[in-house]
């Protein structure tokens, strides 16, 4: 049987993210980016740009995206969509929440 599944992975405290910035954190073998914009919420990206690898956990935040520190392409935080173009995909969008001020992530693997 082959499918999908969603694995959560507690990372502990959500305040070791200063509002306004993201972390890099590794779940599973998967990098993953979380940020946490001043306008509230959490997000979390694959955190590695698709143009030249660069570390998107690393980028300026507002809102909506996230600009990558090395060439400047933006990703929106809920989506992963590249918004600059240039030919630059997108990247795959996790889910991020606080449970009771703990940082858990979800991500849907494939199964089997």
């Amino acid at each position: 049987m082959s499918g999908r599944e969603t694995v959560s992975t507690r990372l502990g405290p959500v305040e070791q993210i200063p509002l306004g910035e993201g972390r890099a954190f590794l779940v599973g073998d998967e990098p993953v980016a979380v940020f946490r914009p001043r306008s509230g919420g959490l997000s979390a990206l694959r955190a590695v740009c698709p143009h030249r690898g660069g570390p998107l956990a690393d980028g300026l935040v507002d809102a909506e995206l996230v600009m990558c520190p090395l060439h400047n392409h933006q990703f929106r935080l809920r989506s992963g969509e590249c918004v600059s173009g240039g030919g630059v995909s997108g990247v795959a969008a996790y889910t991020a929440s606080d449970d009771d001020g703990e940082l858990v992530v979800s991500l849907v693997t494939p199964d089997g």
